[in-house]
């Protein structure tokens, strides 16, 4: 395994050439004891507990069933839930049987769903009856996609799993994988084009420990137990929280809100008696709304971990004064995660700083050209090679993967500061990609999205300063001849995003223009578009 970070700071990389994620994360843990691996809470508030012998034995059956559907290794599984037991039951298996799984978000609409599905050549997925109207509008598009398997009853080419597993043996011997072997595919925005497949190994599980247990304050101890808000079809929330508590026999807390509440969240919490909790800036800005939440919830946090955007001083304080706790913030992206932390019972975190390069991971700030700049200088944050917590690459596009990289270093795309002391400080992208609300979004895909309105000539998509968000998707729209802007037209064009592409990912502002700044090779200036303060109308 890998050896963790300890209190004296000492350190040293353990993986094992043979490592199932699947095998690691439930069947060490179900002994017969009992232990609870799982408190699911439904949208009625009813809740559940599951054990990892349960778990155990509801993914061997999984596992069998999909074998003898013809599911073989190395073939991909599509998984397109909210935070509930069958998402975990359905990672398990999978990787027990050597296949991958393609996370999906389940506000993806079906344009999303169909280029992620199809570039990642899925045999089979796993979902719920909203994904499945989804599923139905585009299968016809989607050849590989032969097993469907849904959580109600029988219906045409969907199968009910619940119904599937009752019939299947609960024994299964896991494919001995190599820590090497791919085990997930997770699709990430780019600046340009369709979104990136960051293909990871089953190491990658083993890389994330040391930042969740330093961003956790040595996690984990005696009653700790765990929830995030944040989906598991997300890096965050699948290897920051559920995998890693799972490895380490920790309870997850499994509940995902239809509609985020600083309310829910404290009254989720106290309901629980959570320990630990990954939340999002964002999600930290809506529940500092609240006041005094510790007179009126009986909190028991020990730990509180975010990442995603840069906290700021004030969020810091007010952690401390209404949580009780330092929150602990850490830094990563889908490629190579969790490389960057502060420990707030190591060192003093350091206002405007994203935390100090976690044990193991070798971070530093780097020109263009992949050399080391000075303490103090501006540079790319980037991460030496080989980092078991690093992808493998991108799935079927080996010249994305190799952009990725200045001779040894992954380069984050993000540009920072690292001081003398090994803080780091986050300065800005290099990029277009942009930051809201924890989402890490692109602009090509929705430009592309919007580009299928009628009413459309041509689209640019920016992201521009919001306090609440970071940063929300700012739409630039060139109408075709006959159309006027209004109202009703800048609904339609939202809709169409939420619809088509992703709920999280509409403009939440369009600016109707003449024209858009282009360089004489024909790229949109998106600087210009980001500094557009309303009145220009044409470049």
């Amino acid at each position: 395994m890998a050896r963790s970070l300890n209190r004296a700071g000492q350190f040293n990389w353990s993986v094992p050439e043979r490592f199932n994620i699947g095998v690691d994360c439930c069947d060490k843990w179900a002994d017969g004891s009992g232990r609870v691996a799982l408190i699911h809470e439904d949208a009625g508030g009813r809740f559940t507990h599951w054990t990892f012998d349960e778990l155990k034995h509801r993914s061997n059956r999984l596992a069998n069933l999909w074998q003898r559907s013809g599911v073989r290794r190395g073939d991909r599984i599509a998984i397109c839930l909210s935070q509930c037991p069958l998402v975990a039951i359905a990672h398990l298996a999978a990787y027990k049987i050597g296949a991958l799984v393609v996370p999906l978000f389940t506000l993806f609409g079906p344009d999303a769903l169909r280029f992620r599905l199809a570039d990642s050549g899925a045999v089979a997925i796993v979902t719920d009856d909203v994904g499945a109207a989804k599923i139905d509008d585009i299968r016809s598009s989607l050849p590989s996609l032969q097993r469907l398997w849904w959580t109600e009853s029988d219906r045409g080419a969907w199968r009910s799993i619940w119904a599937q597993l009752d019939a299947q043996r609960s024994d299964f011997q896991p494919i001995p994988t190599a820590s090497e072997d791919p085990a997930i595919i997770i699709y990430t925005s780019g600046t340009t084009g369709k979104p990136k497949g960051a293909l990871h190994a089953h190491r990658v599980l083993l890389g994330h420990l040391p930042g969740v247990e330093m961003s956790h304050d040595w996690f984990p101890q005696k009653h700790d137990r765990i929830w995030t808000p944040a989906d598991w079809a997300w890096i965050g929330g699948l290897l920051d929280v559920l995998l890693p508590a799972l490895h380490h026999g920790v309870t997850v807390v499994s509940h995902r809100f239809s509609k985020f509440t600083a309310e829910g969240a404290y009254a989720l919490m106290e309901r629980h008696q959570v320990r630990n909790v990954f939340l999002p800036p964002t999600a930290l800005k809506l529940m500092r709304t609240i006041p005094n939440p510790r007179e009126r919830w009986k909190l028991k946090l020990r730990s509180v971990a975010s990442g995603g955007e840069s906290l700021g001083t004030e969020l810091l304080d007010w952690g401390r004064q209404a949580l009780g706790v330092t929150i602990n913030e850490f830094y990563g992206q889908t490629e190579c995660n969790m490389v960057l932390s502060s420990c707030s019972s190591v060192f003093e975190p350091r206002p405007g700083a994203i935390g100090k390069a976690v044990a193991g991971h070798d971070v530093s700030v780097v020109d263009d050209s992949g050399n080391e700049v000075s303490a103090g200088m501006v540079g790319n944050i980037a991460i030496r090679a080989p980092d078991p917590v690093m992808f493998l690459g991108y799935w079927h596009n080996d010249e994305a993967t190799k952009d990725k990289f200045r001779g040894n270093y992954l380069i984050t795309g993000d540009l920072g500061i690292e001081d003398e002391e090994g803080f780091f400080r986050f300065v800005g992208r290099n990029d277009d990609v942009i930051t809201s609300a924890g989402y890490r979004v692109g602009p090509g895909p929705i430009e592309d999205c919007i580009l299928r309105h009628p009413a459309v000539q041509f689209a640019a998509v920016v992201g521009v300063p919001d306090d609440m968000r970071t940063e929300i998707v700012k739409a630039f729209v060139v109408l075709k001849e006959g159309y006027q802007p209004d109202d009703e037209l800048t609904a339609s064009i939202q809709t169409l995003v939420k619809t088509r592409l992703a709920a999280h990912e509409y403009p939440r502002a369009v600016c109707y223009v003449e024209s858009l700044p282009m360089t004489a090779t024909g790229k949109i200036v998106r600087r210009a578009l980001r500094e557009h303060d309303g009145s220009q109308k044409r470049w």
